[in-house]
Parts: C-alpha cells; structure tokens; sequence
C-alpha cells in the first residue's frame, strides 16, 4: 500500500517535469519565432517550474530511500553541486532575458510579437491550471506536503503567464488602434518575468545553502527523538538516529539494540513501539525506519525481572 502511494506520488512528479519541459520548449520556440519576449521569458519561467518539480521528485525518492547498513542517508555533494548548476543556469537565464528586454525598451521596438504568441500563453495557462488541480488533489489525498508545495508553484506559473497576455496582448492593441508605446508592453512584460525567473533561481540556491547545515539541525532536533526512544521498554540502546527534515515534516532513521535473547517477532514488536510512540508524540514526524540489532553480549544488560528468567524470551530488557 505504501509502495502504490510512494509510485503514484513519482508518477505525478513526472508528469509535472514532463509538462513544464514541454511548455518551455513550446513557448520558446514560438516566442522566438512570433517575436515575443515575454514569451521567452515565460518559457525560462516553465523550465525554473521543472527544475523545481526535479527537486521534488528527488525529495520523494529520498522518503522512501532506507539507510544502508552503517551509513545513513544524507544529501550527496552530487545532488548538491546538480542543484548549484541548475539553480545557476536559472538565474543565467532571468538575466538574460532581462538584459534583452531592456534592450528593447531602451533601444525602442517598431512591431508587436505575432498573435499566434498570444494564443499560445492562453493554451499554456490552461494547462498549467489542470496540471495544478491535480497535483493539489493527489497530494492531498496522499498527504504528501512536497506534491502539494509543488503544485502551488503552478499558480505562480500561471501568474507569469498573466503578465505575457497583458504583455503579448496591450502590444497587439497597440498595433490595432493606432497607440505605438503600447508596443513597449511585451518587453516590459519580459522584464518583469525574468525578475520572477531571478526570483526562483535564488530561492533554489537559498535552499541548497540550507540543506548544507541540515547536520547541525539534525543533531538538535535528534535530542527529544533521542529521550523519548530511550523510555521505552525493551530498547537497551540507541545506537544511532538521524532526523531529516523533508518539506516541512521530519523522517527520522533509527538503530536500535535489544535484548539479543528475545525471538524476531519480539524485536519487530518493539520496533512498532517505538515508530507509533514518535510518531504519536511529534506530530511533524511523518515515518520512522527502523533497524534492530542484538545488544552486544560484551556489556552488561539493563535488566528489571528476575534473573531466573533471563534465558526465557521476553520484550523486557
């Protein structure tokens, strides 16, 4: 059942990647070829919308991901440095598209964009709004917190694309009533999409810097997850636990020790335990992974029932 949500969660992230790749590359080249900056503009905006939607699939993917033996996971410097790049690419992007649109205005434009240009952002804003009502329905039904973030990156979307038809459109009536600094409305348009393309650039390097000092979050969150598994019965020991911060929930890995003389279903049950108390108790950790392993017979035991009893199978310590 988990697995069927987790895989139906992918499929709608790659949908939206798939979706906003193929705007962009629509919008381009019709902007291109039609004359529109704004256009251009916006399908920079699209391709920001699909790094996005790249992230969040990776954020989905790294929920469901188990730590290794020994090793728990933790963002690679890979992910890290394929972040940089892309946000870098992004905010490349936003000034060029500013700079060039700045160039327009200043060194004045004679004729308005294509009107094909314009029916296309009207198509392109249609699909972006069914795209966002499904990926806000899934998410809601899944209750995944990164789908539905995501999904209302959408509207902002569609609110680039309100400035291309104001842009695309006020040019076009320019044209027809005779108004010739109404032409100035597409670059202008273009100008202010490309600050909404710096915009995201910037949030997405301002991410990567955050997630580089998850360690030290992690430690401080891990204190009371730490306190609270120690109290319960059965846990010897807590060998290791990591806190993770996923959107704004917390998935937390956890190595515990227990009795080694006690059966596997014992061990499994303690493990149970301990997942519905954190999660009972912190209501932001949504899943807990667990690892049981024997307590090491080389240190002494807690112990609270009679020592007659210790050879029998017991979830006491």
């Amino acid at each position: 059942m988990i697995q069927q949500r987790f895989q139906k969660a992918e499929y709608t992230a790659w949908i939206g990647i798939a979706t906003n790749i193929a705007l962009a590359l629509t919008k381009g080249s019709i902007g291109l070829s039609a004359g529109s900056r704004v256009l251009i503009a916006d399908a920079a905006h699209s391709f920001s919308e699909a790094a996005g939607a790249f992230a969040s699939l990776g954020r989905l993917r790294a929920a469901k991901q188990r730590p290794d033996e020994g090793r728990p996971f933790r963002p690679g410097k890979t992910d890290t440095a394929a972040s940089i790049i892309v946000a870098t690419i992004i905010l490349l992007l936003g000034i060029e598209v500013g700079i060039s649109s700045g160039k327009a205005i200043y060194y004045g434009t004679e004729k308005p964009p294509a009107a094909y240009a314009l029916i296309a952002i009207v198509i392109s804003m249609i699909v972006k709004e069914a795209i966002f009502r499904y990926k806000y329905r899934v998410g809601r039904q899944l209750g995944r917190e990164e789908l539905i973030t995501n999904a209302w990156a959408y509207r902002s979307d569609v609110y680039s694309s309100l400035a291309a038809i104001a842009g695309i459109g006020g040019a076009l009536l320019g044209k027809y009533f005779g108004i010739g600094y109404l032409v100035y409305l597409d670059p202008v348009a273009g100008v202010i999409v490309s600050v909404m393309v710096l915009k995201m650039g910037y949030s997405m390097i301002m991410e990567v810097i955050h997630h580089s000092q998850e360690d030290v979050l992690r430690q401080e969150d891990a204190e009371e997850l730490l306190k609270t598994v120690q109290r319960i019965k059965g846990v010897i020991a807590v060998d290791e636990i990591n806190a993770r911060e996923h959107g704004h929930y917390v998935i937390v890995d956890l190595k515990i020790s227990v009795n080694p003389r006690i059966s596997v279903m014992e061990g499994h049950e303690i493990a149970k335990i301990v997942k519905m108390t954190l999660m009972k108790r912190f209501i932001h950790v949504s899943d807990v992974f667990i690892h049981v392993n024997p307590y090491d017979p080389g240190y002494p035991y807690k112990n609270n029932v009679d020592s007659e009893q210790n050879d029998a199978p017991t979830v006491l310590h």
